[in-house]
């Protein structure tokens, strides 16, 4: 059994000390909000934050990360109503979305340690893919939380 605590929730759960952390939180703990992309650590589409940090979910092993705090796009707001999920809405940020919950728990883990980033900070920080190319509307986003 391994000992995980998930958005301020503790779960022992049985898996292989070397199953990906994105699959014991999608199959074992029923989280879907993080999604598999490419299963490499490149797309970020499984992005959740770990101890406060932005980590591709898809490629750390769960024994990595047990007894520290995890939070998933299911625990960044309970009513999905963090500032970064407020900006997303004010500057139609999603199309498709399904990289989306990865990107926004990237972007708050810069916000966490980069309070008013500049370009190239986010641009070196936020290297999740987006498909439909949203990307300048994620920085418009991002550049308004700052101002705020």
């Amino acid at each position: 059994m391994i000992n995980l605590s998930i958005n301020g929730q503790t779960h022992a759960v049985d898996a292989d000390g070397d199953m990906p952390l994105l699959w014991v939180l999608r199959d074992k703990i029923g989280l879907t909000g993080t999604k598999f992309g490419c299963g490499i650590a490149q797309c970020g589409a499984c992005t959740v934050q770990i101890n406060g940090v932005a980590v591709r979910s898809c490629v750390t092993p769960v024994s990595a990360v047990a007894d520290q705090p995890i939070t998933t796009i299911e625990g960044l707001s309970p009513n999905g109503d963090s500032k970064v999920q407020a900006a997303w809405v004010a500057h139609q940020v999603p199309q498709c979305g399904y990289c989306q919950s990865g990107m926004i728990m990237a972007v708050d883990a810069l916000l966490k340690t980069t309070p008013k980033p500049t370009d190239a900070q986010i641009d070196a920080a936020i290297t999740n893919i987006c498909r439909c190319g949203t990307y300048a509307r994620v920085r418009d986003a991002i550049h308004d939380i700052a101002q705020a």
